[in-house]
């Protein structure tokens, strides 16, 4: 004989028949608007347009927020995750701004904020040998719409950086590390991440390379050698690199080397604001 089924087990197997309460759009009394609300470290699959007409499937992730009005009590946090996937995972210059209008119309926002950082791999080939092997640079996009617009590139690249004190006072041979290249640049036209990436790499001692045979780290260490750079030089020679180029406006560049005979890492920064 069958059980009857109990009236909560009926009342769980039915439809809600009444709306649910919208906590988040009830009013709130203590007169604070926030400047953003959202979701964070949100892991997303996503296309990267390349510089050579192809299209890299990757994973960023995003930041997306927005500004609350005083009188809301919440935003609705499954409405960020529900626009960034309308947009068939096309991240990038043409795509950002829609989103971000999109936001500010699902969240009833005058200003949507999107970030989002992912590895771009580019296929790397020795300097002698011409061994092939992939390369994964941090890059990302920093934008804004609404009451405040702002599209920003981010890249973040890795070289070799010898010491020039250090070749000059020794005898024989000269210390080097490993330096990051950190560049957050306002674009003023169509700017490729690779373009940037370009222009970093040819500023350091050396570049770096995902497969080395012996002829190659042979050319790679004469080469820093011949090119020494304090930070200093670094975050010079990657300005006149984003000076020269027309699509580049104002700009950040940090360039921090991992000392490698120190207990410290070496650290310089330049802002350039272009009118």
């Amino acid at each position: 004989m069958v059980a009857k089924e109990t009236e909560t087990e009926m009342s769980l197997a039915k439809p809600a028949t009444t709306p649910l309460v919208d906590i988040q759009s009830s009013h709130d009394a203590r007169n604070i608007p926030i400047d953003k609300v959202g979701v964070r470290n949100v892991k997303y699959p996503i296309k990267v347009l390349e510089r050579g007409g192809g299209v890299q499937q990757t994973f960023g992730v995003f930041s997306l927020t927005v500004d609350l009005p005083r009188h809301f009590k919440g935003t609705h946090m499954s409405r960020f995750l529900e626009v960034l996937g309308e947009y068939n995972h096309q991240i990038g210059g043409e795509t950002i701004p829609l989103i971000l209008a999109k936001l500010r119309d699902r969240l009833d926002a005058k200003t949507a904020h999107l970030e989002v950082k992912f590895n771009l791999f580019r296929e790397k080939a020795a300097p002698v040998t011409g061994k092939v092997g992939m390369m994964g640079y941090e890059c990302g996009f920093i934008a804004s719409g609404g009451d405040t617009d702002e599209f920003i590139l981010y890249a973040n690249v890795p070289v070799t950086t010898l010491c020039p004190c250090s070749k000059e006072i020794s005898s024989f041979g000269a210390h080097n590390q490993r330096g990051y290249v950190t560049v957050r640049i306002q674009a003023r036209g169509l700017l490729w991440l690779e373009d940037v990436i370009d222009m970093i790499e040819q500023a350091g001692s050396a570049q770096l390379y995902p497969v080395l045979k012996r002829p190659d780290e042979k050319f790679v260490t004469e080469q820093a050698y011949q090119n020494p750079r304090f930070v200093e030089d670094m975050v010079r020679e990657v300005s006149l690199a984003l000076d020269k180029h027309p699509n580049v406006g104002s700009y950040e560049v940090e360039v921090e080397n991992h000392e490698s005979i120190h207990d410290h890492n070496a650290y310089a920064c330049v802002k350039r604001e272009k009118a």
